[in-house]
């Protein structure tokens, strides 16, 4: 270690002050992805990858397999409605890097079918953000409880535009929840040539006209001309670029906890109709 190179606690201590957050940085700013995953390994307390085994998640997956036999525990939440091909990539993967996956789903939900009898059809149509939160914040918040994560790996990068576009190597979200993105000044160039030359898995979709995946349902082939790292993505829904993951938790539980109640109002509203018998005659005048 040069006489120059910054110091920091093993493991950092939180929570961060914003001076000590804005000097690691810096300093993470002037390295490789892959010296940032080996910082992020010493550095940070209660250490996980978070993953939807996109492009990016994927090649950190590959370069923590080449820095350290005991990379951080992989988490993926099922958000009950991912294509068969992108669970066909955790398999791979687990298979591939001899990995175990933790795996978090909605709320006392296994499938699709549990998962609409207690929301309704479609509910990323009819309320995008409770449908947001109930099959990804919801279950991460949840993972991250239960396994006592304090910092967590993404696969953001800035060229990807939109809320990302001005990603530091290391966040501190509104839970306190540290973010580090290895890869944040990456471009997709950068990032397919990784995966060509060590040979990543990736989800087939992307030889099928996609370029990012997400739920089958939001997710669309690229159309021609639209050449956004996300394309296909929220398809016509341009203000839309993230999933809620990485927005305001607090923010989305309170509207999803105001939802919940609208609709249970309802079904109860409903059941007492349904309740009521129009048993007496009208009287004879």
């Amino acid at each position: 270690m040069s006489n120059s190179e910054p110091t920091f606690s093993k493991p950092l201590q939180l929570p961060l002050s914003q001076e000590e957050l804005d000097r690691i940085n810096s300093y993470l700013s002037t390295l490789t992805p892959q010296e940032i995953l080996k910082w992020g390994t010493e550095h940070l307390p209660d250490l996980y990858q978070t993953t939807a085994f996109g492009l990016t998640g994927l090649v950190a997956i590959d370069m923590l397999s080449k820095l350290t036999s005991n990379p951080p525990p992989l988490i993926f939440i099922d958000t009950l409605y991912h294509f068969p091909e992108t669970l066909e990539l955790v398999e791979e993967v687990k298979t591939r890097y001899s990995r175990d996956v933790l795996i978090y789903k909605p709320y006392d939900c296994n499938t699709a079918e549990e998962f609409e009898a207690r929301y309704g059809q479609k509910l990323w149509e009819t309320d995008e953000d409770t449908y947001d939160f109930a099959v990804k914040v919801e279950p991460a918040k949840r993972a991250y409880d239960e396994l006592g994560v304090k910092s967590v790996i993404t696969g953001r990068r800035a060229s990807q535009g939109g809320d990302r576009a001005s990603l530091k190597p290391l966040e501190v979200d509104s839970t306190g929840l540290l973010k580090l993105n290895p890869l944040f000044a990456w471009n997709f160039s950068l990032v397919e040539h990784y995966v060509k030359e060590n040979n990543v898995p990736r989800n087939k979709l992307l030889d099928q006209g996609y370029r990012s995946i997400g739920d089958w349902h939001s997710t669309i082939k690229s159309g021609e001309g639209d050449a956004g790292e996300r394309a296909g993505r929220w398809a016509g829904k341009k203000e839309k670029t993230e999933c809620g993951l990485h927005k305001d938790y607090f923010a989305m539980k309170a509207a999803a906890k105001k939802r919940d109640q609208e609709l249970k109002a309802q079904q109860e509203a409903q059941s007492s109709l349904a309740t009521v018998s129009p048993s007496v005659e009208p009287t004879a005048a």
